[in-house]
This record gives C-alpha cells, sequence and structure tokens, in this order.
C-alpha cells in the first residue's frame, strides 16, 4: 500500500505521522505526507501530477480551508470556493488513477442547524447548516455526494469520516481565526505572562465533544483499513463527554496553571449551542476503544504548546 496523506502538516496528519511512527504502521504501508507546498490543490493540474508522481494506492484527504468561528463568520464564500476545489480535484484524481480507498474528513458542523439530538451519520442533509459556517458546510457535505456518486458510477470505495472538535499537538493555535481549545490555550498562555484576567468570547455555555488528534488518528487507521461503507463514519467521544466551553476553559487554566481570574465576553457570539454526536455506529464496531481522558489530553497539548511556542504561536 502507498498511502498519500492530503494535509499531512497540519493537526490530523501530524498525528497520523505520529501514530504510524510510533508502532501502528505496518511493514506493508508506505507513507507519504504532502502539505500545500508539494501541490495546490486547487488546482487540477497541479493536482494531478502530484498523484501521478507518488503513485497512490490509498489516500487519507485531510487538506482543507479550515478555519474558526469569526473567519467562518467573514469568509463563507472562500471556504466554498475553495474546499469544492480541492475536494473535486483529489476525488477525481484518485479515481483516475485507479486509487483503491480514499478517506475524507468532513466535521460535525456540516450537519443541519435544526435537527434532534444526537446527531448521527443519516442526518447530514436533513436541513440547512449553521448560517455561520455555511461555505464550508455545503462544501465538506458535497463530499458524501461525491463518494456515493464514485461508488455508484464506477465502483470505488471512497468513504469519509466525520470527527468531533479535534484538538493537540501542532494544532491552529491562532487566537483570532483558529477553533476554540487551541485559541484558549493560547489566551492562557498569554494571561500567565501579563499577570492579566483570561477573557473567554461568549458566554462560556455552549457544550462541545472534543476528541484528541492521537485518538483519532489511531481511528482514521482503522477506517482506512477495515471500514468497508460508503456512508460516512462519526468519529467521537460518547455523548457523556460533551464539556462546555467554560469546563474547557478551567481545564486549560488547570493544566498550565493559570491562577487569574476567567471573564466571559457576552458580547461575543457563542456560534452553535450544541452539536451532540452520536457514536453508536462506531461503537457497534469498536466497543473497547479506549479514548484519552479529556483533562489528561488537555494536559498533553498544553505541554507541547509550551515547548513549542515558538513555532506553534504562529
Amino acid at each position: 500500500k502507498r498511502i498519500l496523506v492530503t494535509g499531512g502538516t497540519g493537526l490530523v496528519g501530524r498525528a497520523i505521522e505520529k501514530v504510524v511512527a510510533n508502532g501502528e504502521g505496518r511493514p506493508d504501508e508506505e507513507w507519504i505526507f504532502v502539505s500545500s507546498r508539494d501541490a495546490d490543490l486547487t488546482s487540477s493540474s497541479e493536482t494531478k501530477a502530484l498523484f501521478e508522481r507518488h503513485k497512490p494506492t490509498h489516500v487519507i484527504h485531510l487538506a482543507a480551508m479550515v478555519g474558526g468561528l469569526f473567519k467562518n463568520l467573514r469568509s463563507n464564500l472562500d471556504f466554498w470556493r475553495t474546499n469544492i476545489h480541492i475536494n473535486d480535484n483529489v476525488l477525481h484524481s484518485a479515481h483516475e488513477l485507479g486509487v483503491q480507498k480514499v478517506v475524507s474528513c468532513l466535521s460535525t458542523c456540516i450537519f443541519p442547524d435544526k435537527t434532534t439530538y444526537p446527531i448521527d451519520e443519516t442526518m447530514i442533509h436533513n436541513g440547512p447548516p449553521h448560517s455561520s459556517n455555511f461555505g464550508y458546510s455545503y462544501a465538506k457535505r458535497m463530499i458524501d455526494v461525491q463518494n456515493r456518486g464514485y461508488s455508484e458510477q464506477h465502483g470505488r470505495r471512497f468513504t469519509a469520516v466525520i470527527p468531533t472538535n479535534v484538538f493537540g499537538p501542532h494544532d491552529n493555535f491562532n487566537i483570532e481565526d483558529g477553533h476554540v481549545l487551541p485559541g484558549l490555550i493560547h489566551k492562557v498562555y498569554l494571561a500567565k505572562q501579563s499577570g492579566s484576567a483570561l477573557t473567554v468570547w461568549g458566554t462560556g455555555k455552549p457544550r462541545r465533544q472534543f476528541i484528541y488528534s492521537l485518538d483519532l488518528a489511531r481511528l482514521f487507521l482503522w477506517v482506512l483499513r477495515e471500514y468497508d461503507e460508503v456512508e460516512p463514519i462519526i468519529l467521537s467521544v460518547g455523548e457523556e463527554d460533551e464539556v462546555s466551553i467554560r469546563e474547557a476553559a478551567e481545564a486549560i487554566a488547570e493544566a498550565m496553571e493559570f491562577r487569574g481570574e476567567l471573564v466571559f465576553d457576552t458580547t461575543k457570539s457563542d456560534g452553535q449551542f450544541k452539536k451532540t454526536a452520536s457514536n453508536a455506529k462506531l461503537r457497534r464496531y469498536l466497543p473497547e476503544f479506549q479514548f484519552t481522558p479529556f483533562r489528561e489530553a488537555v494536559k498533553e497539548t498544553c505541554a507541547w504548546f509550551n515547548a513549542n511556542y515558538a513555532n506553534a504561536r504562529k
């Protein structure tokens, strides 16, 4: 197997690389991690050239234009166009070059805004996504549509996973554009340095299921090797492991030994209150899978951030 990982230097790509290097790789697998420096995936010719160069038999497709709530609010059209081009180019190049299996990465934010909870894999297309990130959400939904098309017309084994909020080493810790957890880690670091209070955007009440990137990486390997459905699968901790943004901020403060005050800026948007996802399908396949406890994963991520601050803060 020659496994090409797009977006290979991002949060999830680095986690897969680490898990493979730490003994989870197999002798019959050659892993190739590529980033935007290797090819512009919005260009069909560059994407095709990348595939012809590496001749993968399998692909894990992670590359995407991503960002937190406030970046999405500003740039919905850019998120739509960029991701549509990337996904179409990657899937079509994979098809044209006879790739045996593609596993793409979706997100729980693609689910309908008005829905019942917990959400599951059958509900992706049941209504519009939240208006804050409709561009990204619709572009990601189209991967599921394309996977079905390639399966029905060409017999391709293209599928997708839907992780909940991923965090870990090598995340985007940019306060303006990153996701909530890495943004909070960076804020706690700065508040500790300056001796000021920690300001959390929003009320702190929204609830999220967070998955540690190294746990997600192990699940990606299982999906690549064992999961044979075209329909996507949610990769998430259980509903009982959901935490509020306030609880997440407190866990980070504890991990970074921050003793200051927590202040909630309620003039800032909360985004969706919750997106509780069911991992029942995953549990039917892997009833014994052990997730890293949230506070332990937060501690490891904070330790990595502290040790790599010069690069991580960029």
